[in-house]
């Protein structure tokens, strides 16, 4: 009878056992899972002023007349005289290009109107120079004032700021891995500083997320000169 409640007790106290130990294992896993979980989120800005290396110029212009063969072979005469002032200043046919004249019929529009209008058609015509001559444009721009001496003013119309000249930057893809590194390694520098007041050490990378580029200009007198900025997230775990 003894060897029998001797041997429920061992067997009650191999389990006592088992259960401890395995508990013992389950909070050992847990507190190794929260020290690893231990982490720090740090961002790292990077900034890089460049030169724009595209140029949008929509030069402008406006035609008024009576008479649509006339004001047809007017607009031939100025667009000419347009694309002339480019070309004799170093552009080339394939920077240029040529749209339609938009033509309005004043007249026609006199229901919404009580003025009455001297001419009854209106041209609003336009020159476009694409160019990666970017210094080239800025030179033009300054020089425009040839064409009003031509016969041409260059105007903007009712609804947009006029012949002005847009900058773009395309060589994103070859300032990427630099700009990239350069945030990373802010990042860390930051990950790092915090680590050392927290009486840690950092780890090894978590996560890392790259962030968006924005490319956008200097400021308002200098549009052909550009900010591009990007900002890397890196979360680091974090160990004693």
């Amino acid at each position: 009878m003894k060897s029998i409640e001797f041997k429920f007790i061992a067997e009650a106290v191999v389990i006592a056992l088992g259960i401890y130990l395995g508990g013992q294992a389950v909070r050992n896993g847990i507190v190794q899972f929260k020290e690893m979980d231990r982490t720090v989120t740090a961002k790292g800005l990077s900034e890089k002023e460049v030169k724009a290396d595209k140029a949008t110029w929509p030069l402008k212009f406006k035609e008024l007349g009576n008479d649509p063969a006339e004001l047809y072979d007017r607009i031939e005469k100025n667009t000419g005289t347009v694309v002339n002032f480019l070309k004799s200043n170093g552009l080339t046919d394939e920077e240029i290009s040529l749209a339609p004249p938009a033509m309005v019929d004043q007249q026609a529009n006199m229901s919404y109107s009580s003025e009455e209008v001297r001419y009854r058609y209106k041209a609003n015509c336009v020159v476009t120079v694409v160019t990666k001559n970017v210094d080239l444009v800025r030179k033009l721009v300054s020089k425009q004032a040839e064409l009003m001496r031509q016969g041409v003013t260059i105007v903007g119309n009712e609804y947009d700021e006029g012949s002005i000249v847009s900058y773009e930057f395309t060589g994103l893809n070859d300032i990427k891995p630099e700009m990239i590194a350069e945030a990373t390694k802010n990042a860390r520098k930051t990950a790092e500083r915090f680590a050392e007041d927290s009486d840690s050490k950092l780890g090894k990378i978590r996560t890392a997320d790259q962030g968006q580029f924005s490319i956008e200009s200097r400021d308002q007198n200098t549009p052909w000169l550009k900010n591009v900025r990007v900002v890397t997230t890196v979360v680091y775990y974090l160990k004693d």
